[in-house]
C-alpha cells in the first residue's frame, strides 16, 4: 500500500480510499461555506469516503471582470478556518500569488495551484516551502508528460507532498475532453 499525501486526517493517493474534493466554486458567506461542509461531510461520512472540503476565497481567473470571484484573502482564509474548526474536515483553497502563500499556509490543509498556472515556477517554489501538500491542477495546454518538470519544482524544495489533479485537454475552442489513461502518464512520469 502507498503511503499517500497526508492532508489533516485524510490520506490521499495510490492505494488509499477514493477521497471526495468538494464544495462550492468561490465562498459565497460563512453560513453557506458551513451548511454544504457540514452537508459534505455526513454524506461523505455515511459513504465512507474521506472528505477535503474545496472552496475558493478568490477565483482570480475569471472569464469576466464583473464575476463575483469570493469575499478576498483575509475574510476567505477566516471562513475556511472555521469550517476546518466548527466542520473537522481539512479544508483546501486557490492560491494566484507568491503573496497569497504564506497567509494561506496558516490556515489551508492544501495549497491548491489552479490549472492556468501551473507552471508558474515562482508560485509552485513558495508553495513547496510551505512542507504542506500542494495540489497542482494540470493546465488543460498541457500533456500528462508534462507535469513532471512541475513536480520537479515542487520536489527541488524537499516537498513530497503532492497531488495531481487531470483537468483535461482542450480539442479545439470550447470543448474539454478528459482522457483518464493521462493518469496512467503522470504516475509513470513520477
Amino acid at each position: 500500500m502507498t503511503r499517500g499525501v497526508v492532508v489533516g486526517k485524510v490520506r490521499v493517493g495510490l492505494g488509499t480510499p477514493l477521497a471526495l474534493i468538494g464544495g462550492p466554486c468561490a465562498i459565497e458567506d460563512e453560513p453557506h461555506a458551513l451548511m454544504l461542509a457540514e452537508r459534505l461531510a455526513r454524506i461523505t461520512q455515511d459513504a465512507k469516503l474521506p472528505f477535503i472540503y474545496k472552496s475558493s476565497y478568490d477565483k482570480a481567473n475569471r472569464s469576466s471582470v464583473h464575476a463575483y470571484r469570493g469575499p478576498g484573502l483575509r475574510q476567505g482564509l477566516s471562513i475556511l478556518r472555521r469550517v476546518r474548526e466548527a466542520v473537522g474536515c481539512p479544508v483546501l483553497s486557490d492560491v494566484h500569488d507568491v503573496s497569497e502563500v504564506e497567509p494561506a499556509a496558516e490556515v489551508l490543509d492544501v495549497l491548491q495551484v489552479p490549472a492556468f498556472l501551473c507552471r508558474q515556477t515562482d508560485l509552485l517554489l513558495a508553495c513547496g516551502r510551505t512542507r504542506k501538500p500542494v495540489n497542482v491542477k494540470k493546465g488543460q495546454f498541457l500533456s500528462p508528460r508534462e507535469m513532471h518538470n512541475i513536480v520537479e519544482k515542487i520536489r527541488s524544495t524537499g516537498n513530497e507532498e503532492i497531488l495531481l489533479t487531470e483537468r483535461g485537454t482542450t480539442f479545439g475552442y470550447n470543448n474539454l475532453v478528459v482522457d483518464f489513461r493521462s493518469l496512467q502518464q503522470m504516475r509513470e512520469q513520477g
